[in-house]
Protein backbone atom coordinates (compact mmCIF):
# COMPACT_ATOMS: atom_id res chain seq x y z
CA UNK A 1 0.00 0.00 0.00
CA UNK A 2 1.19 3.37 -1.39
CA UNK A 3 1.68 5.80 2.10
CA UNK A 4 0.30 9.08 1.90
CA UNK A 5 0.58 11.62 4.30
CA UNK A 6 -1.30 14.57 2.71
CA UNK A 7 -5.14 15.19 0.82
CA UNK A 8 -6.93 17.56 0.42
CA UNK A 9 -10.63 17.12 0.64
CA UNK A 10 -13.90 19.31 0.21
CA UNK A 11 -16.91 18.52 2.87
CA UNK A 12 -20.19 19.64 2.55
CA UNK A 13 -22.44 18.93 5.63
CA UNK A 14 -26.00 18.28 4.72
CA UNK A 15 -29.18 21.17 4.39
CA UNK A 16 -31.54 21.48 6.77
CA UNK A 17 -34.78 20.54 5.70
CA UNK A 18 -37.62 22.65 5.38
CA UNK A 19 -40.70 23.65 7.08
CA UNK A 20 -43.87 22.27 5.77
CA UNK A 21 -46.98 24.96 5.83
CA UNK A 22 -50.26 22.77 6.20
CA UNK A 23 -53.49 22.96 7.65
CA UNK A 24 -55.90 19.90 9.37
CA UNK A 25 -58.60 19.42 7.87
CA UNK A 26 -61.10 16.60 8.79
CA UNK A 27 -64.85 15.85 8.46
CA UNK A 28 -66.59 17.84 11.03
CA UNK A 29 -63.53 19.51 12.40
CA UNK A 30 -63.66 22.85 11.10
CA UNK A 31 -60.88 25.43 11.12
CA UNK A 32 -58.31 22.67 12.43
CA UNK A 33 -55.96 24.88 12.52
CA UNK A 34 -51.79 24.64 11.29
CA UNK A 35 -50.27 21.01 11.41
CA UNK A 36 -47.32 21.60 9.67
CA UNK A 37 -43.87 20.08 11.25
CA UNK A 38 -40.42 21.25 11.22
CA UNK A 39 -38.14 19.66 8.84
CA UNK A 40 -35.12 17.51 9.80
CA UNK A 41 -31.34 18.82 10.82
CA UNK A 42 -28.95 18.14 8.12
CA UNK A 43 -26.17 15.63 8.51
CA UNK A 44 -22.81 16.96 9.97
CA UNK A 45 -19.32 15.59 8.54
CA UNK A 46 -16.88 14.14 11.23
CA UNK A 47 -13.40 12.87 11.18
CA UNK A 48 -12.83 9.48 13.39
CA UNK A 49 -9.63 8.12 14.48
CA UNK A 50 -8.96 4.86 13.51
CA UNK A 51 -5.35 3.00 14.71
CA UNK A 52 -5.95 0.37 12.00
CA UNK A 53 -5.57 2.73 9.36
CA UNK A 54 -1.89 3.83 8.47
CA UNK A 55 -2.31 6.37 5.24
CA UNK A 56 -4.66 8.48 3.81
CA UNK A 57 -4.59 7.19 0.68
CA UNK A 58 -7.57 6.67 -0.07
CA UNK A 59 -8.59 10.56 0.26
CA UNK A 60 -6.15 11.13 -2.41
CA UNK A 61 -8.86 9.98 -5.25
CA UNK A 62 -11.95 10.33 -3.61
CA UNK A 63 -12.07 14.42 -2.86
CA UNK A 64 -15.79 14.88 -2.22
CA UNK A 65 -17.69 14.19 0.99
CA UNK A 66 -21.55 15.15 1.75
CA UNK A 67 -23.53 14.39 4.71
CA UNK A 68 -27.09 13.61 4.09
CA UNK A 69 -29.85 15.91 3.88
CA UNK A 70 -32.54 16.50 6.63
CA UNK A 71 -35.84 15.88 5.25
CA UNK A 72 -38.42 18.52 4.42
CA UNK A 73 -41.49 18.20 7.85
CA UNK A 74 -45.04 17.21 6.75
CA UNK A 75 -48.64 17.97 7.73
CA UNK A 76 -50.22 16.34 11.18
CA UNK A 77 -47.06 18.17 12.85
CA UNK A 78 -44.55 15.49 11.73
CA UNK A 79 -40.76 16.49 11.79
CA UNK A 80 -39.04 15.08 9.27
CA UNK A 81 -36.04 13.23 9.66
CA UNK A 82 -32.64 14.07 10.69
CA UNK A 83 -29.79 13.63 7.94
CA UNK A 84 -27.30 10.99 8.98
CA UNK A 85 -23.85 12.41 9.90
CA UNK A 86 -21.16 11.24 7.79
CA UNK A 87 -18.20 9.78 9.38
CA UNK A 88 -14.43 10.04 7.54
CA UNK A 89 -12.44 7.56 9.23
CA UNK A 90 -8.37 8.46 9.43
CA UNK A 91 -5.41 7.57 10.70
CA UNK A 92 -4.46 8.15 14.40
CA UNK A 93 -2.07 11.36 14.18
CA UNK A 94 -4.16 13.20 11.28
CA UNK A 95 -4.61 16.73 11.65
CA UNK A 96 -6.98 19.11 10.12
CA UNK A 97 -6.90 22.44 8.35
CA UNK A 98 -9.05 24.50 6.73
CA UNK A 99 -7.44 25.41 3.67
CA UNK A 100 -9.25 28.64 2.90
CA UNK A 101 -8.49 30.35 6.28
CA UNK A 102 -5.36 28.58 7.62
CA UNK A 103 -6.97 27.63 10.81
CA UNK A 104 -5.91 24.12 12.38
CA UNK A 105 -9.52 22.54 12.98
CA UNK A 106 -7.92 20.03 15.59
CA UNK A 107 -5.53 16.85 15.98
CA UNK A 108 -6.51 13.41 16.24
CA UNK A 109 -4.02 11.65 18.51
CA UNK A 110 -6.39 8.78 20.12
CA UNK A 111 -8.39 6.21 18.55
CA UNK A 112 -11.56 6.42 18.29
CA UNK A 113 -11.76 10.50 18.78
CA UNK A 114 -14.06 12.13 16.81
CA UNK A 115 -13.34 15.94 15.31
CA UNK A 116 -17.04 17.88 13.87
CA UNK A 117 -15.62 19.15 10.89
CA UNK A 118 -18.42 20.43 9.07
CA UNK A 119 -21.67 20.98 10.80
CA UNK A 120 -25.09 20.50 9.14
CA UNK A 121 -27.90 23.10 8.73
CA UNK A 122 -30.41 23.88 11.19
CA UNK A 123 -34.19 22.34 10.46
CA UNK A 124 -36.47 24.60 8.73
CA UNK A 125 -40.02 25.33 11.30
CA UNK A 126 -43.43 24.47 10.40
CA UNK A 127 -46.01 27.00 10.36
CA UNK A 128 -47.75 25.48 13.66
CA UNK A 129 -44.73 27.21 15.05
CA UNK A 130 -46.19 30.81 14.44
CA UNK A 131 -49.78 30.31 15.67
CA UNK A 132 -50.72 32.66 18.38
CA UNK A 133 -54.06 33.69 19.63
CA UNK A 134 -53.99 36.79 17.06
CA UNK A 135 -52.96 34.81 14.15
CA UNK A 136 -54.62 31.55 14.12
CA UNK A 137 -53.85 30.55 10.52
CA UNK A 138 -49.99 30.85 9.93
CA UNK A 139 -48.73 30.79 6.31
CA UNK A 140 -45.86 31.30 7.38
CA UNK A 141 -42.74 29.06 7.15
CA UNK A 142 -39.43 28.81 7.39
CA UNK A 143 -36.57 27.05 4.80
CA UNK A 144 -33.54 24.61 6.18
CA UNK A 145 -30.00 26.71 6.32
CA UNK A 146 -27.51 25.69 4.26
CA UNK A 147 -24.66 22.85 5.87
CA UNK A 148 -20.78 23.96 5.96
CA UNK A 149 -18.88 23.60 3.30
CA UNK A 150 -14.96 22.83 3.83
CA UNK A 151 -12.31 22.43 1.44
CA UNK A 152 -9.42 20.90 4.32
CA UNK A 153 -6.29 19.50 4.03
CA UNK A 154 -5.40 16.31 6.26
CA UNK A 155 -1.91 16.19 7.51
CA UNK A 156 -0.85 12.33 8.85
CA UNK A 157 2.20 13.05 11.29
CA UNK A 158 2.78 9.29 13.02
CA UNK A 159 2.71 9.19 16.57
CA UNK A 160 6.22 8.92 18.27
CA UNK A 161 8.18 9.39 21.47
CA UNK A 162 11.74 9.50 19.76
CA UNK A 163 12.67 10.15 15.80
CA UNK A 164 15.84 8.85 14.28
CA UNK A 165 18.11 11.26 11.77
CA UNK A 166 20.88 10.62 9.57
CA UNK A 167 22.18 10.08 6.35
CA UNK A 168 20.93 7.09 4.51
CA UNK A 169 22.95 3.87 5.35
CA UNK A 170 24.16 5.29 8.32
CA UNK A 171 22.03 2.48 10.44
CA UNK A 172 18.67 3.78 11.49
CA UNK A 173 16.65 0.84 10.22
CA UNK A 174 19.46 -1.85 11.56
CA UNK A 175 19.10 0.15 15.04
CA UNK A 176 14.97 0.08 15.01
CA UNK A 177 15.28 -3.79 14.22
CA UNK A 178 17.49 -4.02 16.88
CA UNK A 179 15.87 -2.39 19.81
CA UNK A 180 12.09 -3.60 18.48
CA UNK A 181 10.07 -6.27 17.02
CA UNK A 182 9.92 -3.94 13.94
CA UNK A 183 11.34 -5.03 10.26
CA UNK A 184 11.69 -2.50 8.03
CA UNK A 185 13.99 -3.08 4.91
CA UNK A 186 17.88 -3.72 4.73
CA UNK A 187 20.24 -2.93 2.25
CA UNK A 188 23.83 -2.19 1.09
CA UNK A 189 22.33 0.84 -0.77
CA UNK A 190 21.32 3.93 0.00
CA UNK A 191 17.59 5.21 0.44
CA UNK A 192 16.28 1.62 1.43
CA UNK A 193 13.81 3.37 3.65
CA UNK A 194 11.63 4.96 1.88
CA UNK A 195 8.71 6.09 4.55
CA UNK A 196 8.82 6.53 8.04
CA UNK A 197 8.62 3.33 10.52
CA UNK A 198 7.95 2.77 13.57
CA UNK A 199 8.98 0.82 16.04
CA UNK A 200 7.85 -0.30 19.99
CA UNK A 201 10.55 -0.30 22.33
CA UNK A 202 9.38 -2.13 25.43
CA UNK A 203 12.07 -1.59 28.44
CA UNK A 204 10.42 -3.73 30.52
CA UNK A 205 6.75 -4.96 31.36
CA UNK A 206 4.91 -1.90 30.72
CA UNK A 207 7.65 0.21 30.04
CA UNK A 208 7.59 1.01 26.18
CA UNK A 209 8.17 3.71 24.05
CA UNK A 210 7.89 4.56 20.30
CA UNK A 211 10.66 4.87 17.81
CA UNK A 212 10.39 6.88 14.41
CA UNK A 213 12.82 6.11 11.37
CA UNK A 214 12.22 8.26 8.62
CA UNK A 215 14.13 8.02 4.62
CA UNK A 216 17.77 9.42 5.37
CA UNK A 217 18.65 13.27 4.31
CA UNK A 218 21.39 13.89 2.16
CA UNK A 219 23.23 18.07 2.02
CA UNK A 220 20.55 19.81 0.00
CA UNK A 221 17.83 18.17 1.40
CA UNK A 222 15.82 21.61 2.01
CA UNK A 223 16.04 22.40 -1.35
CA UNK A 224 14.51 19.21 -2.56
CA UNK A 225 17.43 16.99 -3.18
CA UNK A 226 16.88 13.04 -2.41
CA UNK A 227 14.01 12.57 -0.77
CA UNK A 228 13.89 16.26 0.41
CA UNK A 229 12.24 17.21 3.81
CA UNK A 230 9.25 16.14 3.78
CA UNK A 231 9.40 13.17 5.91
CA UNK A 232 10.48 15.24 8.50
CA UNK A 233 7.50 16.67 9.59
CA UNK A 234 6.99 13.45 11.29
CA UNK A 235 9.25 14.15 13.83
CA UNK A 236 7.46 17.02 14.99
CA UNK A 237 5.48 15.48 18.14
CA UNK A 238 8.52 13.56 19.15
CA UNK A 239 10.19 14.30 22.76
CA UNK A 240 13.97 13.19 21.28
CA UNK A 241 16.06 13.18 18.53
CA UNK A 242 18.63 10.10 17.98
CA UNK A 243 21.44 11.15 15.43
CA UNK A 244 22.86 8.28 14.14
CA UNK A 245 26.17 8.63 12.83
CA UNK A 246 28.28 5.76 10.68
CA UNK A 247 31.69 5.87 11.86
CA UNK A 248 32.66 3.33 8.93
CA UNK A 249 31.16 5.31 5.80
CA UNK A 250 31.74 3.16 2.57
CA UNK A 251 32.42 6.41 0.60
CA UNK A 252 35.00 7.29 3.24
CA UNK A 253 33.23 10.70 4.04
CA UNK A 254 34.19 12.42 7.44
CA UNK A 255 31.61 11.43 10.47
CA UNK A 256 31.62 14.91 11.96
CA UNK A 257 30.88 16.88 8.63
CA UNK A 258 28.12 14.07 7.90
CA UNK A 259 26.75 15.31 11.01
CA UNK A 260 26.79 19.21 10.49
CA UNK A 261 25.48 18.82 7.55
CA UNK A 262 21.78 17.08 8.53
CA UNK A 263 22.32 19.88 11.39
CA UNK A 264 22.39 22.35 8.55
CA UNK A 265 19.43 21.01 6.81
CA UNK A 266 17.90 19.95 9.94
CA UNK A 267 17.82 24.36 11.14
CA UNK A 268 16.68 25.11 7.33
CA UNK A 269 13.79 22.99 7.25
CA UNK A 270 12.53 24.23 10.87
CA UNK A 271 14.65 26.11 13.14
CA UNK A 272 12.49 24.91 16.37
CA UNK A 273 12.97 21.01 15.55
CA UNK A 274 16.54 21.67 15.35
CA UNK A 275 16.49 23.13 18.79
CA UNK A 276 14.77 20.00 20.17
CA UNK A 277 16.91 17.70 22.45
CA UNK A 278 19.17 15.97 20.56
CA UNK A 279 21.88 12.94 21.63
CA UNK A 280 24.42 11.75 19.48
CA UNK A 281 24.81 7.75 18.41
CA UNK A 282 28.07 7.06 16.94
CA UNK A 283 27.11 3.47 15.11
CA UNK A 284 29.22 0.60 13.46
CA UNK A 285 31.69 0.47 15.70
CA UNK A 286 32.22 -3.14 14.82
CA UNK A 287 33.41 -1.80 11.07
CA UNK A 288 36.27 -0.05 13.57
CA UNK A 289 39.23 -1.47 14.83
CA UNK A 290 38.91 -1.68 17.97
CA UNK A 291 42.44 0.15 18.88
CA UNK A 292 41.34 3.11 17.08
CA UNK A 293 37.61 2.79 18.16
CA UNK A 294 37.82 5.57 21.42
CA UNK A 295 40.26 8.04 19.31
CA UNK A 296 38.12 8.46 16.54
CA UNK A 297 34.79 8.70 18.74
CA UNK A 298 36.63 11.27 20.73
CA UNK A 299 37.76 13.44 17.58
CA UNK A 300 34.27 13.37 15.78
CA UNK A 301 32.73 15.04 19.64
CA UNK A 302 35.74 17.38 20.06
CA UNK A 303 35.70 18.97 16.21
CA UNK A 304 31.74 19.05 16.82
CA UNK A 305 31.79 20.58 20.34
CA UNK A 306 28.98 18.64 20.92
CA UNK A 307 27.47 18.90 24.46
CA UNK A 308 24.89 16.50 24.38
CA UNK A 309 24.49 12.61 25.75
CA UNK A 310 26.75 11.05 23.53
CA UNK A 311 26.64 6.54 22.34
CA UNK A 312 28.64 4.40 21.13
CA UNK A 313 26.99 1.47 19.58
CA UNK A 314 26.77 -1.42 17.00
CA UNK A 315 23.45 -2.14 16.09
CA UNK A 316 23.84 -5.13 13.74
CA UNK A 317 24.66 -7.08 16.84
CA UNK A 318 22.73 -5.20 19.59
CA UNK A 319 26.00 -3.82 21.17
CA UNK A 320 24.77 -0.73 23.59
CA UNK A 321 21.68 -0.70 22.33
CA UNK A 322 19.95 -1.54 25.42
CA UNK A 323 21.68 0.80 27.55
CA UNK A 324 20.31 3.22 25.34
CA UNK A 325 17.15 2.24 25.36
CA UNK A 326 17.12 1.73 28.90
CA UNK A 327 18.02 5.99 29.47
CA UNK A 328 15.33 7.13 26.71
CA UNK A 329 12.87 5.37 29.06
CA UNK A 330 13.60 7.29 32.05
CA UNK A 331 14.57 10.52 29.88
CA UNK A 332 10.87 10.28 28.50
CA UNK A 333 9.08 9.53 31.98
CA UNK A 334 10.53 12.20 33.58
CA UNK A 335 9.45 14.34 30.96
CA UNK A 336 5.94 13.50 30.65
CA UNK A 337 5.45 13.33 34.83
CA UNK A 338 7.08 17.24 34.66
CA UNK A 339 4.51 18.09 32.21
CA UNK A 340 2.04 16.05 34.76
CA UNK A 341 2.91 18.30 37.52
CA UNK A 342 4.22 21.53 35.70
CA UNK A 343 1.82 23.41 33.72
CA UNK A 344 3.69 25.71 32.74
CA UNK A 345 6.26 23.63 31.73
CA UNK A 346 3.40 21.54 29.49
CA UNK A 347 2.53 24.89 27.77
CA UNK A 348 5.93 25.64 26.83
CA UNK A 349 5.67 21.97 25.41
CA UNK A 350 2.41 22.68 23.43
CA UNK A 351 3.87 26.25 21.81
CA UNK A 352 7.14 24.45 21.14
CA UNK A 353 4.95 22.03 18.75
CA UNK A 354 2.44 24.42 17.15
CA UNK A 355 5.92 26.17 16.03
CA UNK A 356 7.61 23.70 14.52
CA UNK A 357 4.42 22.58 13.22
CA UNK A 358 4.22 25.86 11.82
CA UNK A 359 7.53 26.31 10.63
CA UNK A 360 7.25 22.41 8.80
CA UNK A 361 3.94 23.62 7.03
CA UNK A 362 5.36 26.86 5.61
CA UNK A 363 8.74 24.98 4.64
CA UNK A 364 6.42 22.56 2.66
CA UNK A 365 4.47 24.80 1.10
CA UNK A 366 7.62 26.82 -0.18
CA UNK A 367 8.85 23.23 -1.58
CA UNK A 368 5.58 22.59 -3.33
CA UNK A 369 4.80 26.46 -4.97
CA UNK A 370 8.90 25.73 -6.21
CA UNK A 371 8.40 23.18 -7.91
CA UNK A 372 5.15 23.93 -9.78
CA UNK A 373 6.91 27.03 -10.33
CA UNK A 374 9.61 25.05 -12.02
CA UNK A 375 6.87 22.68 -13.62
CA UNK A 376 5.64 25.67 -16.13
CA UNK A 377 8.78 26.63 -16.45
CA UNK A 378 10.02 23.81 -18.06
CA UNK A 379 6.59 23.90 -20.26
CA UNK A 380 7.10 27.20 -21.43
CA UNK A 381 10.72 26.06 -22.67
CA UNK A 382 9.00 23.34 -24.30
CA UNK A 383 6.83 25.69 -25.95
CA UNK A 384 9.56 27.49 -27.20
CA UNK A 385 11.55 24.72 -28.57
CA UNK A 386 8.84 23.70 -31.19
CA UNK A 387 9.87 26.84 -33.03
CA UNK A 388 13.23 24.87 -34.05
CA UNK A 389 11.42 21.80 -34.78
CA UNK A 390 11.76 19.95 -38.00
CA UNK A 391 8.40 20.09 -39.63
CA UNK A 392 7.07 16.81 -41.54
CA UNK A 393 4.83 17.54 -43.81
CA UNK A 394 2.61 14.06 -45.36
CA UNK A 395 1.80 14.40 -48.62
CA UNK A 396 -0.50 11.95 -51.05
CA UNK A 397 1.03 10.76 -54.38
Amino acid sequence: MKFVDEARITVQAGKGGNGCMSFRREKFIPKGGPDGGDGGDGGSVFLEADDAMNTLIDYRYTRHYQAENGKNGSSRNCTGYKGADLYLKVPVGTTAIDEDTGETLGDLTEHGQLLMVSRGGFHGLGNTRYKSSTNQAPTQTKPGQPGESRNLKLELKVLADVGLLGLPNAGKSTFIRAVSAAKPKVADYPFTTLVPNLGVVSVEAHRSFVVADIPGLIPGASDGAGLGTRFLKHLVRTHLLLHIVDMAPFDDSDPAENVQAISNELEQFSPGLAQRDRWLVLNKLDLVPEEEREARCQDVIDRLQWQGPVYRIAAINREGTFKISCDIMEYIEQRRLRAQEDEEFAEQLQAERAQVEAEAREHIEYLHERRRQQRELDQDDDDDDDDYDVEVIYTRE
